[in-house]
C-alpha cells in the first residue's frame, strides 16, 4: 500500500469537520498498519495535526486510535507507548473545559492511556480482547495473585469505558423522533447539551466511537465474570467482598448502558448490542458458571455506513415534472372536464359550418400550440441539460474551492498551531529565564545564607573554645582549691597532733608536779615529823633549832618558787589552749569557706557543662537544619529536572551521547565524593560543612545528567531511546529517595547513594553505546593527521605519475603494433588523470588554507580543526580515498599493458578514483566562501579531472576494440558439428555470465550499504543529522 494513500486517508479521516469518520478511511489506516508492521506514518501525520486545538479533531483522533489498538498491528501499542505522556497531557488540557468536547475529549483520552497500559502489564491480550478459556487461563498462569490482580485492573479499565459511556435516557421534550441522552460526564451529556440526535450528522460524530467502547465492554464482562468464579473457588468469600460490590456496581451501569443504548436507531444500523440477565450471577454459587451466557456483540455484514446519504429516486422527479407541465397546461388552457364551450346541442346561433369551419381553426391552433409547446418543452429540455451541466461544474467549482478552503483552513490552523506553539516556547523561555534568575536569586540568598550560618557556626566554634578553655581554667582552679583543702587538713592534722603532744606534755608535766608536789608533801609531813622530833629535841640542842629553821625557810622558798612555776605552766597551759581554740576556729572559718567556694566551683562546673551540651546540641540542630535545608534543594533541583523531562518544550532538545558520558562521569565522581563525606560526617570526625558543598554539586550533575539523557535519548534509536530514558527516570528518583532520607533524622545514617551510582553506571553504559564509532584519534591530532594525509596523498599520486611513466617506456621498448598503440594511448590519458588530479589536491591545499586562516580567529589551526572535527574527518576520509585510488588505478594499468588485467578494470578505477576526488572537493566546499578565487580553482580542476577520467575509460574502450578486432574467431575451417558444440558451450557460457553478473550486482548492492553505513558512523552523518 502506498504511503501517500495512506496520508491522505489518515488526513481525511481526522479533520475538524463535525461529521462521524467514515469507515473506508479507518480501513485505509488500519490495513497502513499492517503493511507496515507498525503506526510510525499514522503518528508522523498525527503530530502535525493541531490536536490541542480542535476538539473535534482530538475527538476524531481518538475514535481512529482506538480503531487502530483493537484491530491494527500489535505494533501499534509499542510505537503509540513512547507518547503516553502526552496524551495525560492533552487529557488535562482538555479537561478544563466544561462544554462542547472538551469533557469528551479529557475522558477519552484517560481511557485510552488505560488501554495502552493494560495491554503493557498483560501483552498476551490482543487489541481487541477476543480470547479463548484456555488463553485465559494461560494469561494469569494458573496463579491465584495473578488472577486477583488480573481482575482489579480489568475492573479499572471497565470503570473507564463506562465513564465514557455512563449514560440516563431520556426523551426529548418535541418528541423527536430519536431519543436525547443526558449524563454528567458522557457522550450522552453533551449530546443532550447541543440538543442533537442520532440521525443527525453532530450527534453520529459523537456516537461513533462508542461501538468500539461496547465491543471493548462485552468481552471486559465476560472476562470479569469468569475470572470472579475461578478466584471464589480458589479464596474466601469474605476476601473478595471487594471484588464482588465492584462488580454488581458495573453490572448495573453496564446492563442500563446496553439496554439504553439498543434503542437508539443510529446503533441499530451498525450494531446489534447483547442484553444482559436480569439478576447478576451468583458467585457463591459455582454451578451458576454454567448458566453463565457470554455476551456477543454481532455487527451486521449489510450494515451501511453512517456517512450514506439517501439517492433522490429520479423516475419520481420526472413524474413530478410531468405533472407538474400537465397542471400548467391545465391553468392555461382549462381543463378537458370543465365546461365546453363547444356543445352543439346549445342554441348558440351558430350554424354548422361555422361550427366546423371554428373547430378547424381552434384544431388548428391546438395544433399550433402544441408544435409550439413541443418545441418549448425541448427548449426547457435543453435549457434544462445545459443548467444541469452548469450546475455540475459549479458543484465541482464548488467542492475545489470548498476543498481548497478546506487546505486553507488546514493551513491556517496549522499555522495557528505553530504560532500557539512559538508562543507557548517564548513563554516557556521567558519563564525559563525567570525560574533561571529565581533559582540563581535563590541560590545568592543561599550562599549568603550559608555565609552566614558558617560565620554563626565560626563563632560558636569560638565559644566553644572559649569555654572549653574556661572549663579548663575552672577546673584547674577546682584542682588548686582541693590541693588547698588538702594543706589546710594536713596543717589541722599537724595543729592536732602539736596540741595532742602540747596536751600529753602538759598532762606529763602536771603529773610531774603532782608528783613533785606529793614528794613535797611526803617530805613537808617527813619535815613536819622530823620538825617534831627536832622541836622535841630543839630543846636539846639551839644549833640543832637553829639549823632546822634555816632549812625550814629555804624549804618554803622552795615551795613559793614551785608555787610560781606551776602558775605561769597554769598560765602557759591556759595561753595554749587559748591558742588551740583560736587555731580550731580558723580551721573551721577556712574550712566553710572552703566548701562554699567548692560548691561555688562545682556549680559553675555543672552550668558550663550543662551550657556545653546545650551549645552542642543546638550546633547538632543547625547542622541538621543546614543538611535539610540543602537537601530541600538539591531535592527540589532534581524534581525540577525531572517535571522538565515531561515538558512538551523539552521534546525539541537533542544532545550528544560524548556530553553524556562526561556529565556521567563528574556525577559519577562527585557520588564517591559524597559518599566519603557522608561517612565522615556520620563518624564525627568532619563537620556538616564538608557535606554540603559536595550535596549541592550532586544534585546539580545529576540533574544535568537527567536532562542530557533526556535529550540523547530524542536523537538515539528506539529500544536504547526508551531504555535511557527510564535509567534517567530511575536515577532521578533514586536521587530523590536519597536525598529525603537525608531530611529525615532518622534515617540520615541509613541514607545511601549506590543505587545512583548504579544508575549512573548503566547510564554510562547506553551512552557508550551511542557514542558514534568515528576516527580513533585525539582532537588535537586532527591537525597534524591532516597535513600527514594531504602530503601522502601527493606523494602518492607523484609515485603512480613516475609508474605510468615507467611503465610507459617499458612498452614503448617491449611492445609493437597495435599493443603499443593501446597501451601507450591509455598510458596516456592515465598520466593526464594524475596531473589533472595533482592539480586538484593543489587547489583543494590553498582552499583548505584559506578556510583555516578565515575561520580559525585567534585560535591556532591545530584548535580549528580540533573544532571542526566531524569536517577534518571528512577531509582525512576523501584525501586516503584519493591516494588509494590513484594507487589501485597504476596498478590495474601496469595488469593492462602486461596482458595480465581487464580493461573493465581499469575503468572501473579510473571511475573510482573520480568519485574520490568528488569526495575530497565537497569535503573541501563545505566551508568555503561561494566567492572565493581558490573554490573557483577546485571547480577548474574538478572539471579536468572528470574529463580526464572520460579519457581514460575512452582510450580504454577504443583500446578494447582493437584488440577484441585483432582477437575475431575464425570460423571458416569448423563442421557443423564444431559450430554446433561451440553454439552450445556459448549459451552456457552466457547463462552463466549472465547468473554470474546477477549475483555480483546484488554484492555491489550489499558492499554499497555497508559502505555507506560505515562512512556515515566514522564521519558522524546520524549525529549531523540529529543535530
Amino acid at each position: 500500500m502506498e504511503l501517500g494513500k495512506v496520508t491522505v486517508s489518515i488526513n481525511k479521516a481526522i479533520n475538524a469537520q463535525e461529521v462521524a469518520v467514515k469507515e473506508k478511511h479507518a480501513r485505509t489506516c488500519i490495513l497502513g498498519t499492517h503493511h507496515e508492521k507498525g503506526a510510525q506514518t499514522f503518528w508522523s501525520v498525527v503530530n502535525r495535526l493541531p490536536l490541542s486545538g480542535n476538539a473535534v479533531l482530538c475527538w476524531k483522533f481518538c475514535h481512529v486510535f482506538h480503531k487502530l489498538l483493537r484491530d491494527g498491528h500489535s505494533n501499534v501499542l509499542k510505537d503509540s507507548v513512547r507518547y503516553k505522556n502526552e496524551l495525560s497531557d492533552m487529557s488535562r488540557m482538555w479537561g478544563h473545559l466544561s462544554e462542547g468536547y472538551g469533557q469528551l475529549c479529557s475522558i477519552y483520552l484517560k481511557l485510552l492511556r488505560t488501554k495502552m497500559e493494560f495491554h503493557t502489564k498483560n501483552p498476551r491480550f490482543p487489541g481487541n480482547l477476543q480470547m479463548s478459556d484456555r488463553q485465559l487461563d494461560e494469561a494469569g498462569e494458573n496463579d491465584v495473585n495473578n488472577f486477583f490482580q488480573l481482575t482489579v485492573e480489568m475492573f479499572d479499565y471497565l470503570e473507564c469505558e463506562l465513564n465514557l459511556f455512563q449514560t440516563g435516557i431520556v426523551w426529548h421534550p418535541r418528541m423527536l423522533p430519536d431519543l436525547i441522552l443526558h449524563s454528567f460526564p458522557a457522550v450522552f451529556s453533551s449530546l443532550d447539551m447541543s440538543r442533537s440526535v442520532s440521525v443527525t450528522a453532530a450527534g453520529q460524530c459523537r456516537l461513533a466511537p462508542l461501538i468500539q467502547v461496547i465491543l471493548d465492554c462485552s468481552h471486559l464482562y465476560d472476562y470479569t465474570v469468569k475470572l470472579l468464579f475461578k478466584l471464589h473457588s480458589c479464596l474466601p468469600a469474605d476476601t473478595l467482598q471487594g471484588h464482588r460490590d465492584r462488580f454488581l456496581e458495573q453490572f448495573r451501569k453496564l446492563k442500563d448502558l446496553f439496554y439504553r443504548s439498543s434503542n437508539l436507531q443510529y446503533f441499530k444500523r451498525l450494531i446489534q448490542i447483547p442484553q444482559l440477565p436480569e439478576n447478576p450471577p451468583n458467585f457463591l454459587r459455582a454451578s451458576a458458571l454454567s448458566e453463565h451466557i457470554s455476551p456477543v456483540v454481532v455487527i451486521p455484514a449489510e450494515a451501511s455506513s453512517p456517512d450514506s446519504e439517501p439517492i433522490t429516486d429520479l423516475v419520481e422527479m420526472d413524474a413530478a415534472s410531468q405533472s407538474l407541465f400537465d397542471n400548467k397546461f391545465d391553468d392555461i388552457f382549462g381543463s378537458s372536464f370543465s365546461c365546453d364551450p363547444f356543445n352543439f346541442n346549445s342554441q348558440n346561433g351558430m350554424n354548422k359550418d361555422d361550427k366546423d369551419r371554428l373547430i378547424e381553426q381552434l384544431y388548428g391552433e391546438i395544433t399550433a400550440l402544441k408544435e409550439e409547446l413541443e418545441n418549448f418543452k425541448a427548449e426547457s429540455a435543453r435549457g434544462a441539460v445545459q443548467l444541469r451541466g452548469r450546475a455540475s461544474e459549479l458543484e465541482a467549482e464548488l467542492a475545489e474551492q470548498q476543498h481548497l478552503k478546506q487546505q486553507a483552513q488546514d493551513e491556517s490552523e496549522f499555522l495557528r498551531a505553530e504560532l500557539e506553539e512559538l508562543k507557548k516556547q517564548r513563554e516557556d523561555t521567558e519563564k525559563a529565564q525567570r525560574s533561571l534568575t529565581e533559582i540563581e536569586r535563590r541560590a545568592q540568598a543561599n550562599e549568603q545564607r550559608y555565609s552566614k550560618l558558617k560565620e554563626k557556626y565560626s563563632e560558636l566554634v569560638q565559644n566553644h573554645a572559649d569555654l572549653l578553655r574556661k572549663n579548663a581554667e575552672v577546673t584547674k582552679q577546682i584542682t588548686v582549691a582541693r590541693q588547698a583543702q588538702g594543706d589546710v587538713e594536713r596543717e589541722k592534722k599537724e595543729l592536732e597532733d602539736s596540741f595532742q603532744r602540747v596536751s600529753e606534755q602538759a598532762q606529763r608535766k602536771s603529773q610531774e608536779q603532782a608528783e613533785v608536789l606529793e614528794t613535797l608533801k611526803r617530805e613537808l609531813a617527813a619535815s613536819r615529823q622530823e620538825l617534831e622530833v627536832l622541836q622535841g629535841t630543839l630543846e636539846s640542842s639551839t644549833q640543832a633549832g637553829a639549823e632546822q629553821n634555816t632549812r625550814i625557810a629555804s624549804l618554803e622558798q622552795e615551795r613559793d618558787r614551785l608555787s610560781q612555776a606551776a602558775e605561769q605552766h597554769r598560765d602557759k597551759m591556759a595561753a595554749l589552749q587559748a591558742e588551740l581554740q583560736q587555731l580550731r576556729d580558723t580551721l573551721s572559718c577556712e574550712q566553710k569557706s572552703s566548701r562554699t567556694e567548692l560548691e561555688m566551683l562545682q556549680t559553675q562546673l555543672r552550668d558550663k557543662e550543662s551550657t556545653e551540651r546545650a551549645l552542642q546540641q543546638r550546633l547538632a540542630e543547625e547542622q541538621l537544619s543546614l543538611l535539610q535545608g540543602t537537601s530541600r534543594e538539591a531535592e527540589r533541583m532534581v524534581q525540577d529536572a525531572l517535571a522538565r523531562m515531561e515538558d512538551p518544550a523539552h521534546i525539541s532538545c537533542t544532545g550528544s551521547a560524548d556530553c553524556l558520558l562526561s556529565q556521567t562521569l563528574a556525577a559519577s565522581e562527585c557520588a564517591e565524593r559524597l559518599r566519603d563525606a557522608h561517612s565522615k560526617y556520620l563518624s564525627g570526625g568532619a563537620a556538616v560543612g564538608s557535606l554540603l558543598p559536595h550535596l549541592a554539586l550532586f544534585a546539580h550533575l545529576v540533574s544535568n545528567t537527567v536532562l542530557q539523557g533526556s535529550a540523547t535519548s530524542h536523537v538515539a534509536p528506539v529500544e536504547p531511546a526508551d531504555r535511557l530514558l527510564e535509567l534517567c527516570k530511575q536515577c532521578g528518583s533514586e536521587t530523590v529517595s536519597y536525598l529525603s532520607a537525608l531530611q529525615d533524622p532518622g534515617m540520615v545514617t541509613s541514607a545511601d547513594c549506590r543505587l545512583v551510582t548504579a544508575c549512573l553506571g548503566q547510564i554510562s553504559a547506553i551512552g557508550e553505546e551511542l557514542r558514534p564509532r568515528g576516527l580513533d584519534v585525539k582532537q588535537e591530532e586532527l591537525g597534524d593527521l591532516v597535513d600527514k594525509e594531504m602530503a601522502a596523498t601527493a606523494t602518492a599520486i607523484e609515485i603512480a605519475s613516475a609508474r605510468i611513466e615507467e611503465m610507459l617506456s617499458k612498452a614503448r621498448a617491449g611492445d609493437t603494433g597495435v599493443q603499443l598503440e593501446v597501451n601507450e594511448r591509455i598510458l596516456g590519458s592515465c598520466t593526464g588523470l594524475m596531473q589533472a588530479i595533482r592539480v586538484l589536491v593543489l587547489a583543494s591545499k590553498d582552499l583548505q588554507r584559506e578556510i583555516v586562516e578565515s575561520g580559525r580567529g585567534a585560535a591556532s589551526p591545530k584548535e580549528f580543526y580540533a573544532k571542526n572535527s566531524r569536517w577534518t574527518e571528512g577531509l582525512i576520509s576523501a584525501s586516503k580515498a584519493v591516494g588509494w585510488g590513484a594507487t589501485v588505478m597504476v596498478d590495474a594499468a601496469d595488469l593492462v599493458v602486461q596482458g595480465k588485467g581487464t580493461f573493465e578494470e581499469l575503468m572501473v578505477c579510473s571511475r573510482e578514483i573520480a568519485a574520490s576526488t568528488a569526495q575530497l572537493v565537497a569535503a573541501s566546499k563545505v566551508k568555503a566562501d561561494k566567492d572565493s578565487a581558490n573554490l573557483c580553482k577546485l571547480q577548474q580542476a574538478s572539471r579536468g579531472v572528470n574529463q580526464a577520467t572520460a579519457s581514460v575509460v575512452a582510450s580504454t574502450k577504443a583500446g578494447k576494440s582493437q584488440v577484441e578486432e585483432k582477437d575475431s574467431m575464425d570460423f571458416s575451417n569448423m563442421t557443423l558439428t564444431q559450430i554446433k558444440r561451440q553454439e552450445m558451450d556459448s549459451q552456457v557460457r552466457v547463462l552463466e555470465l549472465e547468473n554470474q553478473l546477477q549475483k555480483e550486482r546484488q554484492k555491489l548492492g550489499e558492499l554499497r550499504k555497508k559502505h555507506y553505513e560505515l562512512a556515515g558512523v566514522a564521519e558522524g552523518w546520524e549525529e549531523d543529522a540529529a543535530d
